[in-house]
């Protein structure tokens, strides 16, 4: 998180939340020698996503923000067109707070974790595979593990 989230309500009542964050990419040049690039973002959320960004997160923080990119335009006082690209936050979810034992909250089930998040890997047992004379055409070496 670049800044703190910035909390206003539309007129139509709907909480939404802008706040920044960055990206870095780090690879090797053609020369071999490590390269870091940062990006920033703009970052917008709505209804109950943007009530729980604008009171769980803070500058600094990890952040993992899941969403779309949209482009909108406006005309400022003066009269100039003005473009901004935002990501539109669909889900959110915290990373380990500085001081704290991990722990994350995810925006979309809404329920705090002393566990950190982690993906669902399904795992094959080789005792699981049929064997390889009841497939037709298929052979253990064709399954990739």
């Amino acid at each position: 998180m670049t800044r703190d989230p910035e909390a206003r309500t539309l007129p139509s009542g709907q909480p939404v939340v802008n706040f920044g964050v960055a990206t870095n990419r780090i690879y090797n040049d053609q020369s071999g020698n490590k390269q870091q690039l940062t990006e920033f973002h703009n970052v917008v959320a709505f209804g109950k996503l943007a009530d729980i960004c604008s009171r769980y997160l803070t500058k600094g923080q990890l952040v993992l923000i899941e969403g779309r990119i949209q482009t909108r335009s406006w005309q400022d006082q003066s009269g100039a067109k003005r473009y901004r690209t935002e990501i539109v936050a669909e889900n959110m979810q915290m990373g380990p707070r500085k001081g704290q034992g991990g722990g994350d909250f995810s925006a979309s089930s809404q329920q705090p974790s002393s566990q950190p998040a982690q993906e669902e890997i399904p795992i094959i047992e080789t005792d699981e595979l049929p064997p390889a004379e009841e497939e037709e055409g298929v052979k253990m070496k064709d399954i990739p593990f």
